[in-house]
């Protein structure tokens, strides 16, 4: 048995280096002709454009890099597209009006015949809000209460500064088991 392993293992090596150097030398002359016949082609690089700088005369031309000029502009907007949306800035806040509208869940609704009102968690607190109330940071107001959703009108101001209204709402958060 052990004969036959070392037997093998001899004729394996014989095998190996009958196999040798066929094709390499062949491969070798081929690689040298095709590198003396190639020609490496460069485009040369172009001239680099002339650069003339070209001075600010200021006198009375308007600073480019001044302020006030955007200011102008953005009045000259607010002017002609004042829409008179504006929040209330005198009346007295809301509870709700102090917590961001993102850290709140509605986790139910309540309806005492008097008026339908919805169940706001903020933390560990829960908050009645009704028809109208105002919620969120944004001056948001409650348009719309449902068994599964609360609907709100924010009023935020956008770049130019004007006032604008976006739509966001709480969905009923479902117990978890």
């Amino acid at each position: 048995m052990k004969m036959i392993k070392i037997l093998s293992s001899v004729f394996v090596l014989l095998a190996l280096t009958a196999c040798g150097d066929n094709g390499v030398g062949e491969l070798k002359v081929w690689m040298d002709q095709v590198q003396k016949e190639t020609q490496v082609r460069v485009k040369p690089v172009s001239e680099p454009k002339l650069f003339v700088p070209v001075s600010y005369e200021h006198g009375n031309l308007i600073d480019p890099f001044d302020a006030s000029k955007l200011m102008v502009v953005f009045a000259r907007l607010k002017a002609a597209n004042d829409n008179g949306l504006k929040p209330d800035f005198d009346r007295p806040k809301e509870a709700l009006e102090g917590y961001p509208l993102e850290s709140m869940k509605m986790v139910g609704t309540f309806d005492n015949r008097k008026s339908f009102q919805a169940l706001i968690q903020v933390g560990k607190a829960v908050f009645p809000a009704t028809l109208g109330a105002y919620i969120g940071q944004n001056f948001g107001k409650i348009v719309s209460i449902s068994d599964t959703k609360i609907d709100i009108v924010e009023t935020v101001q956008d770049a130019t500064g004007e006032w604008t209204e976006r739509k966001a709402s709480l969905e009923l958060q479902e117990a978890k088991k």
